[in-house]
């Protein structure tokens, strides 16, 4: 298999942190693909331009975090990192849904202050930034509960992925005010998966 990345993607790094935690890495060629660029080779291989996307051997590859890691985690067996949506009556859904709000706006002000100074939209870039300020305050509670501390599930992954990605763009360190997340981001960093996928590309 064959999993296309950019090296600051947040879902693409989710894919591969579930690649590693799975134990699926000599299994799994890691290549980066050219984005947004015209006449780019990868949009012969998808489409839609977009990462993650893995391809699979006489099959259609996969877009999209969520589906990319389902079926990583199917292929490999236990131990799953995808969880029912109802667990802890209907908790997970809500703190899996909310990791991924949070990483979707941060991913949208990073769009935003990539493009050229002049096309930018204050307008919503203070509206993301106030958004991850709003969420960063309810995962300061919620960072907490035993299913963002037990084992490893795609909640905890994405929350990670977007709070690196906020700290790794120089956008906002949301747990620098924030005791019980700087706490949690801790232990996260020592996951091998986590170390191994972080942020190091130069801006």
């Amino acid at each position: 298999m064959r999993l296309y990345i950019t090296p600051t993607s947040p879902y693409a790094r989710v894919a591969r942190m579930v690649i590693l935690e799975k134990g699926l890495g000599p299994s799994v060629e890691v290549v980066a693909a050219q984005t947004r660029t015209a006449g780019s080779p990868y949009y012969r291989v998808n489409p839609s331009g977009r990462v993650p996307y893995l391809e699979i051997p006489g099959k259609p590859g996969l877009e999209d975090s969520q589906l990319i890691v389902a079926y990583l985690d199917h292929i490999s067996g236990p131990p799953s990192l995808m969880r029912h949506w109802a667990d802890d009556d209907w908790l997970y859904g809500r703190l899996e849904a909310t990791a991924r709000s949070f990483t979707d706006g941060l991913s949208v002000w990073v769009r935003e202050l990539r493009r050229p100074e002049g096309e930018r939209s204050p307008g919503i870039i203070a509206h993301e930034r106030q958004r991850a300020e709003r969420l960063a305050d309810q995962w300061e509670q919620d960072v907490s509960h035993p299913l963002m501390t037990g084992s490893i599930n795609l909640a905890q992954l994405y929350l990670l992925a977007g709070l690196d990605q906020a700290a790794h763009w120089g956008i906002a360190d949301h747990a620098a005010s924030r005791p019980a997340l700087a706490a949690w981001l801790t232990r996260m960093h020592k996951l091998p998966s986590a170390q191994a996928t972080a942020p190091a590309v130069p801006i």
